[in-house]
């Protein structure tokens, strides 16, 4: 994926004054899509950094091909009657369940914000286009600090979304840990992610090291860890899996860092 494809977010705009209204539990009214990398122009007027951990997972296998490829993987046997399953259709449904660890935003501190990201990425990633997303913030997390947030998101995800909401607030629970990690909104209502250690030649994590998560420059390697169930049903576009890929990583970017812009997750198009 060329990084000139790449668009800003659609949320990193809301600093300039693009208000998001927030939606109903149901399906969230969806904002005007990502404007294009010039406006980025409206950047926020604030310094910020944002170490976080994500407890992610998604519908591909383990583990997520989208990471060095342009394209999801297909989806044998869930196709409409008639479809031709050598045409499967590829999309790549996650949920993305971040806690900020250490985090600033000029001076706000970002430490223990809790945040979900859920969506589709789509079936091709080659324009750096992707499908639609769902932000939801936990009540804790204060108007300072969403604006913190979203502008780390801008440049974390710096793809161009044909749907970018920002939900309703929810509460949020996370817990990690070295061989389960489990993350609710709303109880489990909303959306969940349960995710079990892959067992490595020892007891120690299996961890794939010096692969890039989407724009940011740092992280600590893919832990991986495969779901029990992954679901989001705080939409209208509801989905879950059991058994397909999961992974925790703890990612590091700061507004000093540039654009951010990058492939898809880590894939680099020629």
């Amino acid at each position: 994926m060329n990084r000139s494809t790449l668009a800003l977010l659609s949320s990193a705009v809301a600093l300039a004054g693009i208000v998001v209204a927030l939606s109903a539990f149901a399906p969230a009214a969806p904002v005007a899509p990502a404007a294009p990398a010039a406006a980025r122009s409206a950047e926020p007027l604030a310094d910020w950094h944002m170490n976080a951990t994500i407890i992610e997972a998604c519908s591909c296998p383990m583990f997520c091909q989208c990471y060095f490829n342009p394209m999801p993987a297909d989806h044998a046997g869930c196709c409409p009657p008639g479809a031709d399953p050598k045409t499967a259709p590829r999309y790549c449904k996650f949920n993305n369940a971040f806690r900020v660890n250490k985090g600033t935003y000029g001076a706000t501190k970002l430490d223990g914000a809790k945040f979900w990201v859920a969506g589709d990425l789509g079936g091709d990633f080659s324009k750096g286009e992707m499908n639609w997303a769902d932000l939801h913030f936990d009540p804790a997390v204060t108007k300072e600090q969403r604006e913190g947030i979203q502008a780390a998101l801008g440049h974390l995800y710096p793809v161009k979304w044909a749907s970018f909401t920002v939900g309703k607030d929810l509460p949020m629970e996370w817990t990690a840990g070295k061989d389960r990690s489990v993350a609710k909104l709303d109880g489990g209502k909303a959306a969940e992610v349960v995710l079990k250690k892959n067992q490595g030649m020892n007891d120690e994590p299996i961890v794939i090291k010096n692969l890039k998560y989407w724009g940011a420059p740092r992280n600590d390697g893919f832990v991986l860890m495969a779901n029990e169930v992954e679901t989001y049903k705080a939409t209208d576009k509801p989905f879950e899996f059991k058994g397909t890929n999961g992974f925790m990583i703890t990612v590091d970017i700061n507004s000093k860092d540039g654009s951010g812009a990058g492939g898809a997750k880590g894939y680099e198009g020629k």
